[in-house]
């Protein structure tokens, strides 16, 4: 592996940032068999996790302004991967939900993203893979994004 020397002022936002980028097209790649992204794979799966969700709820469980998380929508509704339906107990709600072919796409995008995530975690290594996703956890959480704030 080959590693850069940073100066230590680097900025924090910046390298995550690249490499979030750099990752993400490595699984883009993976999943173009699929007809799908990563970003798209990512929200399909949090739909199916949350079930029925609220454009809200959905957008906190990927920590998402609502507009963002309108405009990433739009393509999987035009799909038809995804419904947006009016909620009965409050109609000015949506509630986001999963078609019959949105999860057939997840299954399908499901094949292609285990052995990319298998690949991922031996590169970096298991024990690097699970410090990696705990701090991730932690940097997406109102306990960091509180005490930056402060």
């Amino acid at each position: 592996m080959t590693t850069r020397q940073l100066p230590t002022s680097v900025c924090c936002y910046g390298a995550l940032r690249r490499a979030v980028r750099g990752v993400g097209l490595l699984y883009d790649q993976a999943l173009a068999p699929a007809g799908i992204n990563a970003a798209q794979y990512n929200l399909l799966r949090s739909i199916e996790k949350l079930g029925s969700a609220t454009q809200s709820e959905l957008a906190a469980e990927l920590v998402m302004d609502l507009s963002a998380l309108g405009h990433t929508l739009k393509p999987l509704v035009r799909d038809g991967w995804v419904s947006l339906l009016r909620d009965a107990d409050d109609g000015r709600r949506r509630l986001v939900t999963l078609t019959s072919d949105g999860r057939d796409k997840l299954h399908e995008a499901q094949q292609l993203w285990r052995p990319a995530q298998k690949r991922f975690e031996t590169v970096l290594g298991e024990k690097d893979t699970q410090r990696l996703l705990k701090l991730l956890d932690h940097l997406a959480s109102t306990d960091f994004s509180d005490a930056f704030l402060t």
